[in-house]
């Protein structure tokens, strides 16, 4: 399945990252919150040993793609706590 872009197109490939004066956080987070639900949707009564396809044709379960969601938004949240850092200055636990 292939799904339209949110916030970037042909004609503006780097409009995730370059329009986000206009970015409305909650509009943001609604989507976010839907996609939640419709990701929850497509996986329920499903075996973590199913497969399924991936764009490139490889074969993957649905376990494999759990657990790449649970690495990227670790390494999302990593660069989040980083930026933070350089905002505040504070460190630690």
């Amino acid at each position: 399945m292939s799904l339209p872009p949110l916030y970037f197109s042909d004609a503006n490939p780097d409009g995730d990252f370059d329009d986000v004066d206009a970015a409305a956080v909650e509009q943001a987070f609604d989507t976010w919150r839907q996609t939640i639900e419709h990701s929850r949707a497509i996986i329920a009564g499903r075996s973590p040993d199913d497969t399924g396809t991936r764009g490139n044709g490889s074969l993957v379960t649905v376990r494999w793609v759990l657990l790449h969601v649970i690495e990227e938004y670790a390494r999302h949240n990593g660069h989040a706590d980083l930026l933070r850092e350089r905002i505040d200055g504070a460190t630690g636990e």
